[in-house]
Parts: structure tokens; sequence; C-alpha cells
């Protein structure tokens, strides 16, 4: 089915339509982290530590999650662009088979090696005891996140983004209600401390990823029972595009537990302030990558309808939007990021450690909008392959050696330091790949 708002009409209409259910949804599915931070933050420093801890574990093991996303999207846009409805609606139905698959694996490895995960990264051990109930549940349950970021993906790329927005409001606002009810143990309810934070949020997992596959039943994709059945080969053309995204993700999750190794020798206060400010640079970055989504459904769908030069204009469109976003975003931390720490820390010496990162890294926040909204709009196109090895050269022949080199110097400025001018780096090699254009001609 064809949605004019995507591949005919105003650019900025069809953008938005998309882009901000898309942001809203990315901004809800990341505030389920910063809920159990937020609930935990009275229980000291070294629970704030764990949950971050074990979110950057749980961040190492799904970057298959995002590959897939990545294959699902691209291959549900060019169909409906084409007018394939069957196509499109089998390919969407592979998100489950895909998600038990992979939930299944990440489960029996958090179920065996979750103590040597957080070993890998230096973890105080006062912060493995807290954390590693908290990311073995966290573990064994990820086929719910599985099937709902996949199922969401799916309605994206059919260009329908304010389901998936809708379903992850409805998963926040009840890890919301558990989050003091299993943390703290009022009433009738065991007070469970950080692993209450966790079954808190997989309960509400478990519940939007069963609504996801409902309404995919039901919405503009109608899935039937047929399409839900395992499909060798659409799942291998899911792979094929979404193979160099997941590298991509898992590049990008390994340097993030590099960082945090770095970051560790400094102390519990250091650990506490950079996974607080991490945190809030994810949600800071969620614009450009719901208007990067937006852009990959405009790309893909366009493309599939035979319109390239429309599918580069949607791309600039949202890069231009999101220029606007992050300066208002850099402006707004580089002066007023202790009012924001302070909302999940208290002790001062997290703080002033949190706003130096901000100092240090928000007035590069703007290279963000070229780097991630290019490499999603040719992820769109299906070619994935140029975004995955930019990133590997940026991320460990650029930052991780960098940060290592300046931290010695500089200690955790010199981290922040090196972690700005990769985004540089990657944002002019980016540019200048997707400015040759070889993505258009991509075949899905």
């Amino acid at each position: 089915m064809r949605d004019n708002k995507i591949i005919s009409g105003n650019l900025l209409t069809g953008l938005f339509s998309l882009a901000t259910p898309m942001l809203v949804q990315a901004l809800l599915q990341n505030l389920q982290s910063i809920i159990d931070l937020y609930f935990v933050g009275s229980l000291g420093n070294s629970a704030v530590a764990a949950v971050s801890a074990s979110g950057t574990v749980l961040f190492i093991l799904t970057p298959v999650l995002m590959g897939s996303s990545v294959g699902i999207i691209a291959m549900v846009s060019r169909f409906i662009g084409q007018g394939e409805q069957q196509q499109a609606s089998r390919t969407a139905g592979q998100s489950l088979p895909l998600a038990i698959l992979f939930g299944s694996l990440v489960a029996l490895i958090g179920l065996f090696f979750s103590p040597e995960l957080f070993a890998l990264m230096k973890t105080p051990s006062e912060v493995i005891d807290a954390g590693l109930s908290y990311l073995r549940i966290s573990l064994f349950f990820s086929f719910t996140m599985f099937i709902l970021f996949l199922g969401n993906a799916a309605m994206q790329g059919a260009g329908d983004a304010w389901t998936p927005m809708k379903i992850m409001a409805l998963s926040n606002i009840i890890n919301i209600v558990l989050d003091p009810l299993l943390i703290y143990g009022p009433w009738i309810f065991p007070r469970l401390g950080v692993t209450g934070a966790a079954w808190a949020t997989v309960i509400a997992q478990s519940l939007a990823a069963l609504l996801s596959m409902y309404l995919l039943s039901r919405g503009r994709l109608r899935l039937s029972r047929r399409d839900w059945l395992p499909n060798g080969n659409l799942c291998w053309r899911i792979a094929k595009i979404g193979l160099p995204g997941a590298g991509q993700m898992l590049l990008r999750s390994l340097m993030n537990a590099t960082m945090f190794r770095f970051v560790s020798p400094f102390g519990t206060a250091a650990l506490a302030g950079y996974s607080v400010s991490t945190r809030i640079n994810v949600m800071v970055l969620m614009p450009a990558f719901s208007f990067g989504n937006a852009s990959a459904t405009m790309v893909g769908q366009n493309l599939g309808a035979g319109r390239p030069a429309r599918a580069v204009r949607a791309a600039w469109t949202a890069v231009g939007i999101e220029l606007v976003i992050m300066l208002i975003a850099s402006i707004t931390l580089f002066f007023a990021a202790p009012f924001f720490l302070k909302i999940f820390l208290q002790e001062p010496e997290a703080i002033h450690i949190g706003t130096q990162y901000f100092h240090v890294e928000a007035p590069f926040y703007v290279f963000s909008a070229f780097s991630i909204v290019l490499s999603r709009a040719m992820s769109g196109a299906g070619a994935s392959m140029a975004p995955f090895l930019i990133n590997a050269f940026t991320l460990w022949g650029v930052q991780v050696p960098l940060a290592y080199i300046l931290s010695i110097r500089f200690g955790t400025i010199g981290i922040w330091s090196a972690m700005a001018a990769t985004q540089v780096v990657h944002a002019i090699l980016v540019t200048g790949w997707f400015n040759l254009g070889r993505w258009k001609e991509k075949k899905v």
C-alpha cells in the first residue's frame, strides 16, 4: 500500500509524520532504563553503576537486534514502495522466528557467562554483586525485547510509526508502576532492590511484545498465520542486509564496554557520572536516530517506487532538521548539565565528572546529524556495508586508541575528548560516501 506522504508530496510532512512518533517511541524505549536508574538511585552509587553496567552488557549482546531491524525496514519499505503487499507481510512475519532464535542465544550466554561479562569491563566487585541478578534476568528474557523491537521495525518499514509509539508508551507506564513496587516492596510486594527493576522491565516488555504481535496481524500489513512461519529465503535476505548493521552495533557495543573499562580505574564516582551521562547522551541522540529511521523508510519506499532523486532529498532534509535539534541540545547541555545529572546522582564528585563530560562532548553533537542520519538512509536502501566499514574504522581506528592515550595524560577528560574527535571524523567519512551515490543502485 502506497503512502502519498512518503513517495510524493511535501518532504517535511512525510518526514515528520514518520519521525515524530519514532522519536517518541525511541525516547520511551530508552526511558525504560532511565526509569530503572531513577528508582535505584536512592540505593547508592553501586546500584546506579550496576544498572548502567548491565545496560552496557545488554548493548554488547544485542547488536543482531539492530541488524535484523535494518534488514526488515529495508525490505518491507522496498516492497511497499513496489506495491508488493504480500511480500512485505511475509518479510514482516520473519520478525518472530528471528527474535526467538537470537533471543534464545542471548539467554544462554547470560545464563552461563554473566560474571565473565562484568569482569571483562573491570567492574568493581561491589557493582558486580549488585548487578549480577539484574543482568541474568534481563538476558534470560531478552527474547521479549527482540520481539518488541523487530515487530515495531516491521511497522515502521510499512510507514506506520504511530502504533509502535503507543506500544512503547504502554510498556513504560507498566514499568513505572512496577518499579517502585518491586524495588522497595510496599504493601504485599517483595523488596527486591536492583533485581526488582529487572523484573519490572521484563514484565513490561513481555506485555508490549504480545501487543505488537497482535497489532501486526491487525494493522496495515495484516499478517496471516502462514506469514509468521520461518522462511529461509527471506531470513537470508534480511540477514545479508542486516549483518553489516549488526556488525556495526557490535563494534559500537564493544567500544562502549571498552570506554567503561577505561573509566573504571578512576573510581566508582567516575563510573556513576559517566554511566548517567552516557544514558542522557543516548536520549539526546534519539532525534538523530528517529529522523535517520524516517529517512530510511522514505529512501526504501522511494527507491522501490523508482524515485531516487526524492530519496536523496529526503535524506538531506532529515539532516537539516537534525542539525537544528542538535544545536539546541548542545547549548542546553553545555550550560545546564548539572541540572539533569542531579536527577539521578547525589554525590558532588559524580555530578562534577558528568558535567565535564558534557562540556567536552556537547559542542560536537551537530556532527551526529550527518553521521547518524546519512548512515541510516543508506541502510534503508539496503546498502549497509559502507556504514559498517566507516563505523569500524572510526571507533576502533580512532576513538579507542585515542581514548587510551589521552586517558593516561588527561584522565577522564582525555576519554571525553577522544569521543568528541571521533564524531567529527565519522561525519566527514559518512557524508563523503553518501555523496558518491552508489547506495542508490543497491538491490534487495
